[in-house]
């Protein structure tokens, strides 16, 4: 069934959103606050490249969240060994750039059903952001069929590669804050609600990041952890008015800037739409595949790929 042009234009917006703000935010990564909009203080040229990315380029989280969204379609549903498997051959093809937890996980040789809880085991250190960044098409995919398999799919995904629990508790808030938005709903009044279904060990640490005077400069971790990625995130989209704003705002916060800014994107995108993300950011985008034999996806492949989710 087809949805609403409504549904249809936040469900591009979501997807196409985050594959933006992880390509804005790519050349400022471990940067200092502020530098996006010290360079940039009027619109233009944003989409400058540097630090290893070409302009307009996504990183890893884009890449990842295609190969997600594709393995959705395909496989008319989630099947988290499908979806291993491509992280794995994605891994393999040595991209530009991976998260060492992941690739850890990814290229341990170990199942995919253990991998990552076995490197959580052995580390104790599996509480980043690299489930979060991937999020926005299952997001849009598991929307319609209800809270419960928006929570549960969530949390499955980050499994794959992060075994603490708290990053699948992080990745799932995410997916039901944009579940409300892709309705017309204001994400900002479903955080109790989101914060609720969290585990009771973790949803103190959560609450404190969502709340509504917490300030990312109150942050007790680097923005690469679940809890900070995420509070930014609902940060930037609570203290903005616009897409535009808000992934700015997510840029100028230094650090994880890609990822802070893809989940930025796909939170903004999601309350805004596609309409409001500025095709002088789209018509340069573009997300290689690594090992998926030369394959670069743009604006309109994106936006076919969301069109493709949230109508199955």
């Amino acid at each position: 069934m087809t949805p609403d042009p409504a549904t249809l234009d936040r469900a591009v917006g979501a997807v196409v959103g985050s594959a933006v703000g992880d390509a804005l935010g790519a050349p400022f990564e471990f940067g200092p606050e502020d530098a996006f909009s010290d360079r940039f203080p009027a619109a233009g040229g944003e989409m400058c490249g540097g630090g290893g990315w070409d302009p307009g380029e996504a990183t890893d989280d884009t890449q990842m969240a295609v190969l997600v969204g594709e393995s959705l379609l395909e496989r008319g549903g989630l099947d988290p060994a499908d979806v291993f498997r491509r992280f794995q051959r994605w891994a393999a093809a040595e991209p530009k750039d991976i998260g060492l937890q992941t690739e850890a996980v990814l290229t341990g040789g170990h199942p995919w059903d253990t991998a990552a809880a076995r490197h959580f085991r052995d580390s104790r250190r599996a509480a980043g952001n690299g489930a979060l960044m991937r999020a926005a098409p299952s997001a849009v995919y598991f929307a319609r069929h209800g809270r419960t398999a928006t929570l549960d799919a969530a949390r499955r995904l980050s499994a794959l590669t992060h075994g603490d629990p708290a990053a699948g508790e992080g990745t799932a808030v995410l997916h039901d804050l944009i579940r409300v938005a892709l309705a017309g709903g204001d994400p900002l009044d479903a955080v109790p609600r989101a914060l609720a279904a969290v585990r009771a060990d973790q949803r103190e640490r959560f609450a404190a990041v969502l709340a509504p005077d917490w300030h990312p400069d109150e942050a007790t971790e680097f923005n690469g952890a679940v809890w900070p990625c995420l509070g930014s995130a609902v940060w930037a989209l609570r203290t903005t008015a616009s897409y535009e704003q808000a992934v700015r705002a997510a840029v100028d916060l230094g650090g994880d800037t890609d990822t802070v800014a893809a989940v930025t994107g796909a939170l903004a995108g999601a309350v805004h739409g596609i309409g409001a993300v500025p095709e002088r950011w789209t018509h340069v985008l573009h997300v290689p595949l690594p090992g998926f034999a030369g394959r670069v996806l743009r604006a309109p492949e994106l936006t076919a790929l969301a069109r493709r989710l949230v109508s199955r």
